[in-house]
């Protein structure tokens, strides 16, 4: 689907021409391809210019010849420390698109992330005996860093409101809702009312007609009738979906309430973890899998010599199961059954107590080190320490015939555990375990995942299943 007019995309007129503009054009498309913005350019020169400036202002870097010696000490220090703090940004995710309607306070994040990248730089300065910048400047940028970061992305938006002009709302709702929520609108001088309609009955065309840049559900059972297709294209297309909250909505414990005209509103979103954050759960399952390599490497070969003697060969058992965006993928794990668990391919769910399991390897089911192999399956990527378990391909067909939304589950790549399986049982409902599904990927942070690997652990030595 395509979006005319006030999409995104800036108007024929406002778009520069000749070659010195089409030229320009072509460079910020190869950027963006390769993940660069202009503004990681932006942010990058700020950074390296506010420490030089800081360096002049607390006069490390004086104006004489001997400066210029001194100078050349840290240009390359200042450098690093710039590129430092733009990883910290890019992972603490300072670069994934922002939202026009409901804007987040800037500040209250740079002051997080800019803090956080100073604290890194300090940490390797203690490592290398050698401070890569003076305390007093590194002091300075930790305070003025913020300001002068949270100015840019004010004038980003001024830039984006002066091309693409304000965002268009399309209001979905009954009569009085729409004309009610529109009042209020015509006081919100930065947002425009598109138009009005009165269900979500064809509403990605609507939106086409409308020119409409953003979607407000005004009644509680609309959302119903978009999940999740409708919802993940609408969202595909940068087409933010909001939700009036009503007082009795207050009872579900909303927290990322925003507003909107005066309007309590909050975003929907059907992908769940942005960029950065996928990023960010990547770089973690490695430091994981690093961490933890002097245990799970001797314990893995362990494991596999009993399997071994126990079993024979083979020691794997090779399983074709749903990955991220529903690619299929190559899952290992330990055997513990009989080559004949299942006769001719055709799937046989495992019972407690199953008569198929080779005798004296039991345990290592339910202290799922017959799992340890899928480590294998995580440093290629295939999987994550923490997310939804994988599917089989023939229950995955099953269960979204079933429950809708339940693809949802592949916006990441599967998890070894996950909250479904700390929280639920081996025999909970598919549409149960897929609510635990969906709001550990809502709420994921770093900490979500810590206390999911802890609350494994116990499961693990309890042998709950």
């Amino acid at each position: 689907m395509t979006v005319p007019a006030h999409d995104g995309t800036p108007d024929r007129a406002l778009v520069p021409t000749g070659a010195r503009a089409r030229a320009r054009v072509v460079v910020v498309r190869a950027m963006n391809r390769r993940g660069i913005r202009l503004l990681h350019v932006a942010d990058l020169v700020l950074v390296y210019a506010l420490l030089l400036l800081i360096s002049a202002g607390m006069g490390v870097l004086r104006p004489n010849f001997k400066a210029f010696a001194h100078f050349d000490e840290y240009v390359w220090k200042y450098a690093l420390v710039a590129f430092i703090s733009l990883a910290v940004f890019s992972i603490g995710g300072l670069y994934d698109r922002e939202r026009r309607v409901v804007v987040r306070p800037a500040l209250p994040r740079m002051v997080t992330l800019v803090w956080i990248a100073s604290l890194i730089v300090g940490l390797i300065s203690w490592l290398m005996a050698d401070f890569l910048i003076p305390r007093s400047v590194l002091l300075g940028y930790a305070i003025i860093g913020p300001i002068a970061l949270s100015a840019t992305r004010q004038i980003s938006r001024s830039l984006r409101e002066r091309i693409e002009g304000p965002p268009r709302v399309l209001l979905v709702g009954s009569a009085e809702a729409t004309a009610l929520a529109e009042r209020h609108l015509s006081e919100a001088s930065a947002v425009a009312v598109a138009g009005r309609v009165g269900s979500v009955t064809g509403l990605e065309r609507q939106v086409i007609e409308y020119a409409a840049t953003d979607v407000l559900l005004l009644d509680g059972d609309t959302l119903r009738d978009l999940y999740a297709d409708s919802l993940s294209r609408l969202e595909n297309d940068g087409v933010e979906v909001l939700q009036l909250v009503r007082p009795h909505d207050s009872l579900l414990g909303l927290r990322t309430v925003g507003e909107i005209g005066g309007m309590p509103v909050v975003s929907l979103s059907a992908h769940v973890l942005t960029r950065s954050q996928q990023r960010l759960k990547r770089w973690m399952d490695l430091a994981v899998l690093l961490i933890t390599a002097p245990i799970t490497i001797p314990l893995t070969i362990m494991t596999a010599i009993l399997v071994a003697v126990r079993a024979g060969r083979p020691l794997l058992f090779i399983q074709d199961r749903v990955g991220r965006g529903e690619a299929s993928f190559r899952m290992l794990k330990f055997r513990t059954m009989r080559r004949d668990a299942e006769v001719g391919g055709v799937p046989v769910q495992a019972a407690t107590d199953d008569p198929r399991v080779i005798k004296g390897l039991g345990w290592l089911r339910s202290t799922r080190l017959d799992e340890l192999p899928q480590l294998i399956n995580v440093l290629f990527g295939q999987m994550t320490i923490v997310g939804p378990r994988p599917e089989r391909p023939e229950e995955m067909e099953e269960y979204e015939r079933l429950i809708p939304g339940y693809r949802r589950r592949h916006q990441i790549e599967p998890g070894i555990t996950g909250l479904a399986q700390v929280y639920g049982r081996y025999h909970t409902h598919p549409e149960f375990k897929l609510g635990h599904d969906l709001q550990y990927l809502a709420n994921w942070s770093p900490m979500v995942d810590l206390q999911i690997m802890v609350r494994t652990a116990w499961v693990i030595l309890t042998r709950r299943l």
